[in-house]
């Protein structure tokens, strides 16, 4: 990991969860809700921070554990869960602190800016739009595709296209490995931010170029 950076980066795309916003609450307590009514074990808020970052199906094998493996019975839990959750996702989550004072300044500076979350799309363009109803992201882009889903780079450099930049102008900001290897594997700037569900090993190990402690460090790197 180096701290020296050069200047000239054009853009950012941000991962959502943990990055921009502390959703596990409300993810917890929705798939807690579900698990519940189907007489399966809860988790705590911990084991959730470690369950995300390969997007809701995942966290819900993960959740369900022994019984995954039985598709009708996962086909009513998903259901169950995402009804729940899309009722019940802006409850608790917020945006961390320094992230609105981020964006303000990066609008001022004319930075482009974009989302890409393996979160399920509709759930990542609800949030945002009641979230950040201020900001002109120039794509909000969610998992509809599992072929699709981070760490493939293929959605990063369509959103570079969207720019109009190439890879190498936009960094790529995120609080998991996978975010990392989505910057890599896309060939733009990995960084990491330190307040999210993963620590500084895992980022570091799967290509965090940059730490952000705060998110005003950013500005260390534009």
């Amino acid at each position: 990991m180096t701290n020296k950076v050069a200047n000239g980066f054009k853009g950012v795309i941000f991962d959502l969860d943990g990055t921009l916003i502390n959703s596990v609450e409300d993810i917890a307590d929705a798939m807690n809700v579900m698990l519940k009514q189907n007489d399966l074990p809860t988790h705590n808020l911990k084991t959730y921070e470690q369950f995300l970052g390969s997007g809701i199906r995942d966290l819900l094998k993960k959740a369900v554990a022994k019984k995954s493996n039985e598709k009708e019975f996962m086909d009513t839990c998903w259901n169950e869960m995402i009804a729940i959750y899309t009722s019940n996702c802006t409850n608790k989550t917020k945006p961390y602190n320094g992230i609105i004072n981020l964006l303000d300044t990066l609008v001022s500076q004319k930075i482009e800016m974009a989302i890409l979350t393996n979160k399920a799309d509709h759930l990542a363009k609800k949030i945002v739009a009641e979230l950040f109803p201020t900001y002109n992201f120039e794509a909000v882009i969610g998992l509809t595709n599992e072929e699709a889903k981070k760490p493939n780079p293929v959605t990063a450099i369509q959103i570079s296209k969207k720019f109009n930049l190439n890879p190498n102008e936009i960094v790529f900001v995120g609080d998991s490995g996978i975010d990392m290897q989505t910057a890599t594997n896309a060939g733009m700037f990995a960084v990491g931010v330190a307040w999210g569900y993963r620590d500084k090993n895992e980022l570091i190990a799967n290509g965090a170029k940059f730490i952000l402690n705060h998110p005003s460090d950013l500005f260390k790197i534009l």
